[in-house]
């Protein structure tokens, strides 16, 4: 996730636009990406327009070519609510909350319910819009019994197997984000998640809810896990909910937020600078409206170069 604050971070980018020379016969790429606006001092995010979005590709300001709000004809959305197996079984007490939220959502949502466990994700109910038949399927997590969990090996598994469509792909994870097959100041899963989800376009919202077993009270695996679970949020432009180590007493906060997350979205196109190969380039997207903070990707898949 990245936070755009109305403060110095605009006025470098500004500067930045004025001192650059683009140059318009060089290729570009159209890229499209699923951004949120959150307001900064009042209760209701301001509605944008596409001349009001500033992306910058290094010191290069990009041209931006569509803005559609995710509203109306716009709106269809499939979330999926990933629950890791190995969470403690403290999460029932929040079964009411969660159950509440994926009957209440939209009818232009459809909803999808899975378990994390051992590095694949158990699908118990497919994306639909039967809201109550998918709070149906919702279960308490096993807890450590016979689970071996990565829950970033089983989130890339499911961006696999979710089949592209015109509708926003966004995912609610709740998990400890301890990954039993890495941990430490480099996880090579927890990075592979996260470029799938970037290059597929998957915006991933992440409640941090203790582990069961040894690894529930490991303070090291614990800081590690929420590490994890921020990072992963911050780079494919969600937000991450934690309280500590301990297990939320509400959750109903948490998907309010989400909540108005998913209310207040763009699809923002945009042309960037192709390599020589196909891969990542991190952006910064921008604006100057009072009130209003961008919430974007870090990086964002940029097709090679037409030849």
């Amino acid at each position: 996730m990245m936070i755009l604050r109305l403060g110095g971070v605009l006025f470098v980018a500004s500067t930045l636009a004025g001192a650059v020379h683009t140059n318009p016969a060089a290729p570009t790429v159209a890229v499209q990406v699923t951004i949120s606006v959150e307001p900064r001092h009042a209760a209701e995010a301001p509605v944008l327009n596409r001349e009001d979005f500033r992306v910058f590709q290094n010191k290069e300001r990009l041209p931006v070519t569509g803005v559609v709000p995710c509203t109306g004809d716009n709106s269809a959305l499939e979330l999926f609510v990933l629950i890791d197996d190995a969470s403690s079984w403290t999460l029932g007490s929040q079964w009411i909350e969660l159950r509440h939220f994926v009957g209440s959502q939209p009818a232009t949502t459809s909803i999808g319910i899975g378990y994390l466990r051992n590095a694949t994700v158990n699908v118990v109910a497919n994306l639909t819009t039967d809201h109550a038949k998918a709070a149906k399927a919702l279960r308490l997590p096993l807890g450590s019994s016979g689970v071996m969990t990565s829950p970033f090996l089983s989130l890339s598994d499911l961006i696999r197997r979710w089949p592209a469509s015109s509708a926003r792909h966004e995912v609610i994870l709740i998990s400890s984000g301890i990954d039993a097959l890495g941990y430490g100041i480099t996880d090579p899963y927890l990075d592979s998640a996260i470029d799938h989800a970037q290059r597929a376009g998957v915006t991933v919202y992440a409640i941090y809810t203790p582990s069961a077993g040894h690894f529930g009270h490991s303070p090291w695996r614990m800081n590690w896990g929420q590490i994890n679970l921020a990072k992963l949020a911050e780079e494919t432009g969600g937000e991450s909910y934690m309280l500590g180590f301990g297990p939320p007493v509400t959750i109903d906060p948490y998907f309010a937020d989400i909540t108005q997350h998913l209310a207040h979205q763009y699809l923002v196109t945009f042309l960037a600078r192709p390599a020589t190969k196909a891969g990542f380039q991190t952006v910064r997207i921008t604006t100057e409206v009072p009130n209003a903070e961008i919430v974007a990707p870090g990086k964002v898949y940029v097709a090679a170069s037409p030849k």
